[in-house]
């Protein structure tokens, strides 16, 4: 029998309980992916500690509720650090309202160009960096970050006098 698969106890037990653990989750976090993620993670755990033997429900759903905590900790930390960034970078503008305008814009960008540029402005990384981050071409990151220039400066410029 392959251990990277599930025996047949533990397929059994997860047939009989999925859709109650990820009922569960989806309650415990904001969104659905965030649900299946912290399924994941909380079933992972389960295994990982129980082998063989599926452990009972109850500490399962206590994994899931632990692993959904910890997800909202790290997002209302990653959202203190994002909030904090211009403070550290010196970047805000003298203009009131213009960084929450800047903000915004960012934020209305598609996410495959909001990426790129987060990763080009915020972390300074080169088109090289980005391009082996995102796992695309060198070309395609930078002309990524031109579009996502475009955008920025058309969705900003009734701000400009």
């Amino acid at each position: 029998m392959d251990p990277q698969l599930p025996s047949e106890p533990w397929r059994t037990w997860l047939e009989a309980g999925a859709r109650r653990f990820l009922l569960f989750a989806r309650d415990q976090t904001r969104s659905e992916a965030d649900a299946r993620d912290v399924l994941q993670e909380a079933l992972f755990e389960s295994w990982r500690r129980h082998g063989h033997a599926p452990p009972p429900e109850a500490l399962v759903f206590a994994t899931i509720r632990r692993r959904a905590i910890d997800l909202a900790r790290r997002e209302q930390r990653r959202e203190r650090r994002e909030l904090a960034a211009p403070e550290w970078f010196g970047t805000q503008s003298e203009e009131p309202g213009l960084d929450a305008e800047l903000e915004h814009a960012v934020k209305a960008l598609p996410p495959h160009l909001r990426e790129v540029v987060v990763l080009k402005i915020w972390s300074a990384l080169t088109f090289q960096q980005i391009a082996d981050t995102l796992g695309m071409p060198l070309n395609t990151a930078a002309s990524r970050y031109r579009y996502a220039l475009e955008h920025l400066r058309e969705s900003l410029k009734e701000l400009r006098p």
